[in-house]
């Protein structure tokens, strides 16, 4: 089986949580689009790294962390063709995939533990989208993108 390529980014409150996962899921082809460090960084700046980079179709999904989780999803779901969301339980990972087809896990560094965190994206990743009646809400949610 071939490992899952995601791109992942944080700011400097996320920055200890991210390497965290970069090392400990060795399944996963990271492509770190950084910090490559703690100091200060805005979020806006990382998110859109992961986003660009999925709206232009390099990567097929994408990790952000900050310190809640919640600046990087708003920056992110600026973009086209990104669905962010952010997830703080396994079953909102599962949901966020299977009925959103989320593309960015948006994780809080400052609210999850990092044994946790990692549970969280595991569970991301092994979920696929369900399709069905959610292919037709996302695809309002494409609308919505192209009309505004």
């Amino acid at each position: 089986m071939s490992k899952q390529r995601l791109a992942i980014a944080s700011d400097h409150a996320g920055f200890a949580l991210k390497e965290f996962l970069v090392k400990n899921t060795p399944e996963v082809d990271w492509v770190d689009l950084g910090p490559a460090n703690a100091d200060r960084t805005d979020y806006p700046d990382y998110a859109a790294r992961v986003a660009q980079d999925i709206e232009s179709g390099k990567i097929p999904r994408g990790v952000l962390v900050c310190g809640s989780g919640i600046g990087m999803c708003i920056a992110a779901n600026k973009f086209n063709g990104v669905r962010a969301a952010v997830v703080e339980s396994e079953t909102s990972a599962r949901l966020s995939r299977s009925h959103n087809d989320a593309n960015v896990l948006c994780l809080g560094a400052r609210l999850i533990a990092p044994d946790y965190a990692k549970d969280i994206l595991q569970v991301w990743l092994g979920t696929p989208f369900e399709g069905g009646r959610h292919a037709d809400r996302v695809k309002k949610i494409s609308k919505l993108e192209k009309k505004n």
